[in-house]
């Protein structure tokens, strides 16, 4: 099974066998799971992904990841499933709150998702506790169904396949509809999407949780002349800096209609712990800046492009017409243009659909 790793933030990919098992993280895992430890041994050359708090320095989060095939037999799963390839979510604990890293993990999950062309994603847990309850409740939000049950466990079930009108249950799958470019300064640019480091950053500065990093979805703050995007439109961010240093990055789509706050109290209410701006002088300060307000743009952020295409390599294949055409605000290009930058970045295509 091939696992996608990061660069950034603290959950890493590690070997199962270099993480602690006496940390008391896991001891509710030891008393829920007949073998647990047996079967953490007999993974310890497998991958996982972990993160520890830094003081001390304890397991705060664990995930188990296993590719199933479609010859798996479902025998103590009520009902069985039909036959499908399947991501399994083997183990999955997280005890620290606040800081969205359990959004972080489903990050993760649907990136590993669509790596192994799977079908379908499943997980078996119990709810018994506040802990395994939020759980649920946040694998409900992103699409999650109840299946059935394996013995004393919930189980619950997610397809890899586009839902028309529901954003977050055909999450990371999308309808290729409006595409915009926008431009994002680089002082802001890897602290919002910090898996789009660039090479010349350095990943120790962006290592820090925080939830505008950790969470998929995002608020963009933007004072564009255009104000017509709309849920489910695509936008390309595109780092700012000069001819060779601009390069297009991510790929986002607009979680919900655009909303237009009147005063600073109304924008940091909407924006939560979802901005850059994660203090209130730096929110003032923005909101004081220029006399036209910004309004704010919630987004869904899906992809990370794997090479950076530059100014330069844009005008060359005709995303942008000139250096005085690139984007200001969020300037549409056409379904072409959005698939010329898909080729040039290496991006797998396969999230977007026409």
């Amino acid at each position: 099974m091939e696992l996608k790793d990061y660069k950034t933030l603290r959950v890493k990919k590690a070997l199962v066998g270099n993480v602690p098992l006496e940390d008391p993280f896991f001891d509710t895992l030891k008393e829920d799971y007949i073998g647990f430890k047996d079967w953490f041994k007999r993974k310890e050359n497998d991958y996982c992904y972990v993160s520890y708090s830094s003081n001390p320095i304890k397991v705060e989060a664990f995930l188990y990841l296993k590719i199933e095939d479609i010859d798996e037999q479902y025998n103590d799963v009520l009902p069985p499933f039909n036959p499908a390839k399947r991501l399994k979510i083997g183990t999955f604990k997280v005890t620290r709150n606040g800081a969205r890293l359990g959004e972080r993990f489903l990050k993760i999950i649907f990136d590993n998702a669509v790596l192994n062309r799977v079908d379908e994603i499943y997980v078996t847990i119990f709810d018994k506790t506040e802990e395994q309850k939020a759980l649920i409740s946040l694998l409900i939000k992103w699409g999650f169904e109840f299946w059935g049950n394996k013995k004393d466990e919930l189980v619950l079930f997610r397809q890899i396949r586009l839902v028309e009108n529901d954003l977050f249950r055909s999450y990371p799958l999308f309808k290729i509809r409006s595409v915009f470019l926008t431009p994002v300064f680089p002082s802001y640019h890897t602290d919002l999407f910090p898996d789009s480091i660039l090479n010349n950053e350095s990943p120790l500065k962006f290592s820090e949780d925080s939830p505008h990093r950790n969470g998929i979805s995002k608020v963009f703050l933007s004072r564009s002349i255009f104000k017509g995007i709309r849920q489910g439109d695509i936008v390309v961010i595109y780092r700012t800096g000069g001819k060779h240093l601009s390069v297009v990055t991510t790929i986002c789509v607009v979680e919900k209609e655009p909303e237009f706050p009147k005063s600073i109290s109304d924008l940091s209410n909407i924006i939560g712990n979802r901005s850059v701006f994660n203090t209130p002088k730096d929110l003032e300060d923005f909101w004081n800046e220029k006399e036209i307000k910004p309004f704010v743009v919630s987004l869904l952020s899906v992809i990370s492009l794997p090479k950076r295409p530059n100014l330069e390599t844009l005008i060359q294949h005709g995303v942008i017409k000139d250096i005085e055409s690139a984007p200001r605000g969020f300037e549409k290009i056409t379904t072409l243009q959005f698939k010329t930058i898909l080729r040039l970045s290496n991006a797998d295509e396969s999230y977007f659909i026409d």
